[in-house]
């Protein structure tokens, strides 16, 4: 296994890819969306972030943070929200799949991937290009026709704070291989 090393610089803008265990389709229930909902706001009241952008799959999720100046331990803040959707979760619905013997020796249930896709954004065009590749991406996926018709983004906000003047085409919304997304 690669000795893998996490860019951390503090009160930087990273973008995230978080995957569902075997890509399962978790978040298609409202009420799977409000417990991630209410594991986000509890884990920013505790270790604030400014979420630049967000867009919630079925499977998956992708989002830009943006770190406080004096920060960049975002592993602290996707464990907490991992941590607190699983435990309201699985209150729910019980342990839908079985463990492995490694994830019952880490405590860990098979909700989520174990990890986690970052890539810091280098300048102001890196940050836009990753912005568009969030939004765009219930159309990249067959889930929609239209971004507007995708609920679960924060595409709607960047319009009505007048971001995107008429619609993105995917040309300009996707520019670079899914693989350097974290898909």
């Amino acid at each position: 296994m690669p000795n893998y090393i996490r860019a951390r610089l503090e009160g930087a803008h990273y973008f995230f890819t978080v995957v569902t265990y075997d890509r399962r389709r978790l978040f298609c229930s409202e009420w799977a969306r409000q417990c991630l909902r209410e594991a986000i706001c509890q884990t920013q009241l505790r270790y604030p972030y400014e979420s630049i952008a967000l867009c919630l799959m079925p499977e998956h999720l992708h989002c830009i943070w943006k770190l406080p100046p004096d920060d960049a331990n975002y592993s602290i803040r996707w464990s907490m929200i991992k941590g607190l959707f699983t435990r309201q979760y699985r209150q729910r619905t019980g342990s839908l799949v079985p463990a492995s013997a490694s994830r019952t020796r880490k405590g860990e249930a098979c909700i989520w991937q174990r990890r986690f896709w970052e890539h810091r954004i280098r300048d102001e065009h890196d940050l836009w290009k990753h912005v568009n590749y969030i939004h765009y991406n219930p159309v990249r996926h067959g889930l929609v026709q239209r971004l507007e018709e995708w609920p679960w983004s924060t595409y709607h906000r960047y319009v009505k704070e007048g971001f995107y003047g008429r619609i993105v085409s995917p040309d300009e919304a996707v520019d670079s291989d899914p693989a350097d997304f974290g898909e």
